[in-house]
């Protein structure tokens, strides 16, 4: 008989003996509430025999808004242990976005926090969604109230390592967003492999901080505590002070490099704050030389950044063991364990050493392909199936993978390729200087223009003119913005990454005639 590769099954089998062990305790509730192993294992098996219930069809979608509690992790966690796929939603969604991801998912069950459920069964009842559920922060809701009268055994549904778990819906800075199908192996293969690369141990203490509609803290930071059988410290919401109360009792901490920007600007975070903290990581977006910098000068912990994304989970890392090196600024490490990375230029070609290039990758953990979408899938594998992941990049001679953008930031300004982190990191060096974003823009003569998005640091007044003439002296003239926008800040998104799609939008029409 084949071996039942369900995710959950295996994180269930990590279990401490102990089951009455704490395994989530709340941190910023009313008060404390401290959920046991055992907890985990039968309100799970609740929610998974109310889904049993429903008989729905085999491999149905279970699509969720909710906002983030223990209770939406548990629901994951039964969404998986039934069988089923899970489809995460970004909480800042609008009523036109999600009324896309139900028309594409075509999911069986929608589950939304509370205060949405007026729209949101509208919309999943119009496209002919059997099943609406609600489930509050609070652990309020239809779906608790319908699961309490389920039994608390269920055993886990069988599944092979190629079947469904997860739909994952790209951020849809370009056109639609896409739906990454995302397997039990693929998830199961990337929380071993990080298991043993960041050394997790039973003693660890996470705290968790991350949303969990994205792969940072659904997937790398909940699936590395559970496989580990490790206690996590839970903040529904991300507050710098709050957090830093928690770090004397931790010895994990993840997070995007906005939160560590944060952290920093708060005066109570110090080396002693962070004494019993073996490993910072941090993802989904660059970590700024200067933040990796600043963090290792007021806590003595250089922070491992690494790189992934949705349809591949964790690709690479900076090392945790000193063994295997030193922890880089600005770069993403070497790829992970059973993972390949390889750059091709423009024609195809494999490139040398150095020289920028697409970032291919393949290994156990990349995606089985989009969803519905078979040619688009086909055009994102090479023949010989790697996946295409879209982002630029450089290998040195150590194999240390530097991100340089994403192949659609590109700029082709007068013919010439433009990579616009290239110019952030000296737009980044200069004297008050906070962050910055560079972007191509509809031009006349060169077909594009380069332009930059610059915010100043508090109490600094910046250039645009003089930071030009800056830039002049050091790159070559196509390179150099046209023209220098200040802000005071740059839009992102809930993970911090910064949108330069709507940067495009608001700048396209300056050089019209």
């Amino acid at each position: 008989m084949a071996v039942n590769q369900n995710l959950f099954a295996a994180l269930r089998a990590a279990f401490p003996a102990d089951l009455d062990a704490t395994a989530i305790e709340t941190c910023d509730t009313p008060a404390p509430l401290f959920y046991t192993w055992r907890d985990i294992d039968r309100a799970s098996a609740r929610i998974a025999n109310l889904f049993d219930s429903l008989e729905l069809p085999a491999g149905a979608r279970i699509a969720v808004q909710a906002d983030k509690s223990v209770e939406a992790l548990l629901l994951y966690l039964a969404v998986l242990r039934a069988g089923l796929a899970y489809v995460p939603l970004n909480t800042a969604y609008r009523q036109s976005e999600i009324e896309y991801f139900v028309g594409n998912a075509e999911p069986s069950v929608v589950v939304c926090s509370p205060r949405n459920f007026p729209w949101v069964a509208r919309l999943a009842f119009k496209a002919g969604v059997q099943n609406v559920f609600t489930l509050g922060d609070d652990r309020t809701g239809s779906l608790l109230e319908r699961a309490a009268w389920h039994s608390d055994a269920h055993e886990p549904g069988v599944k092979q390592a190629d079947e469904l778990a997860a739909i994952l819906y790209t951020s849809g800075t370009t056109g639609r967003s896409k739906g990454a199908m995302l397997t039990h192996g693929n998830l199961l293969s990337n929380a071993r492999t990080l298991h043993g690369y960041w050394g997790w141990q039973a003693s660890d203490v996470l705290i968790h901080a991350l949303p969990v509609f994205h792969v940072h803290g659904l997937f790398v930071a909940s699936h590395g505590a559970l496989l580990a059988g490790a206690k996590m410290l839970w903040l529904n919401k991300f507050e710098p002070r709050a957090t830093i109360a928690q770090l004397p009792r931790a010895t994990v901490f993840m997070g995007v490099p906005t939160l560590y920007v944060r952290l920093l600007a708060e005066a109570t975070l110090s080396r002693e704050a962070c004494a019993a903290v073996r490993v910072f990581v941090a993802g989904s977006a660059p970590l700024l030389p200067e933040t990796f910098d600043a963090w290792r000068e007021r806590t003595g912990h250089a922070i491992v950044e690494r790189y992934g994304m949705s349809e591949t989970v964790m690709l690479t890392s900076n090392p945790y063991h000193a063994r295997d090196g030193e922890r880089r600024a600005g770069t993403a490490g070497r790829p992970l364990p059973g993972v390949q990375v390889r750059l091709r230029d423009d024609q195809g070609q494999p490139c040398r050493s150095g020289e920028v290039g697409g970032i291919e990758v393949k290994g156990p953990n990349v995606f089985k392909g989009y969803w519905r979408m078979p040619q688009k899938t086909a055009e994102e594998f090479t023949p010989d199936l790697w996946f295409k992941t879209g982002d630029v990049g450089k290998l040195d001679d150590q194999g240390v993978l530097t991100i340089v953008g994403r192949s659609k930031d590109l700029i082709i300004s007068g013919g010439y390729n433009v990579y616009p982190a290239e110019i952030e990191s000296l737009l980044n060096e200069q004297p008050g200087v906070a962050e910055s974003a560079v972007i191509g823009v509809p031009h006349p003569d060169f077909g594009e223009a380069v332009v930059a998005v610059v915010v100043a640091r508090p109490g600094t007044r910046l250039d645009g003119v003089a930071l030009i003439a800056e830039l002049k002296g050091r790159i070559a003239n196509f390179k150099v913005p046209k023209q220098v926008f200040l802000e005071t800040e740059l839009p992102r998104n809930p993970m911090g990454k910064v949108q330069k799609n709507v940067l495009r939008e608001r700048h396209k029409g300056l050089f019209d005639a």
